[in-house]
């Protein structure tokens, strides 16, 4: 049995992962995003979604039109998701690079996610940088979850050593 989590210290306009419901809950995003990749922006938004989920920092899902055309490409695979359903994986394409199977979206969803549905989230660990409001998000560790960490967002973070049972 996996010890008990202890939340960081939250201060004043941070919020805590810790504080996110299970099953998660989606809502809307109007802070800037951008993604890039071999030195270019390859996605570019104001208006988004996040899904928060019981310690794991907010896994954004970006409009499939804030991509630059070409910058997204069908790669093989799919995986599911006990809440969104079934993932259908992208390659994401910029600056002559390729960031391999580096974002997914759900076609269709589970019932309550339908919002996300076609929206694109990208793993920020596979690409040259992500950022809210300007600031460069930190990947979730692990390498398996797509959450980006920002200032504003205090855990401590599924996908460290020894949370898998979190």
């Amino acid at each position: 049995m996996p010890a008990p989590v202890t939340p960081d210290p939250v201060r004043p306009g941070q919020e805590s992962v810790w504080d996110y419901p299970r099953p998660p809950r989606v809502e809307e995003c109007r802070r800037p995003l951008t993604v890039e990749l071999g030195g270019v922006v390859v996605a570019r938004t104001d208006r988004s979604w996040r899904v928060l989920e019981t310690g794991h920092p907010p896994t954004y899902y970006l409009p499939v039109g804030a991509f630059v055309p070409g910058a997204l490409r069908d790669a093989p695979g799919s995986s599911v998701c006990e809440w969104k359903g079934r993932a259908r994986y992208h390659d994401v394409v910029g600056g002559g690079l390729v960031a391999e199977r580096a974002a997914w979206s759900y076609p269709e969803t589970s019932p309550g996610f339908e919002v996300i549905a076609g929206a694109v989230a990208v793993m920020a660990g596979q690409v040259d940088r992500c950022t809210v409001d300007g600031e460069t998000v930190v990947p979730q560790p692990g390498g398996f979850y797509g959450g980006w960490i920002t200032a504003d967002v205090v855990g401590p973070f599924k996908g460290v050593p020894g949370s898998w049972g979190w």
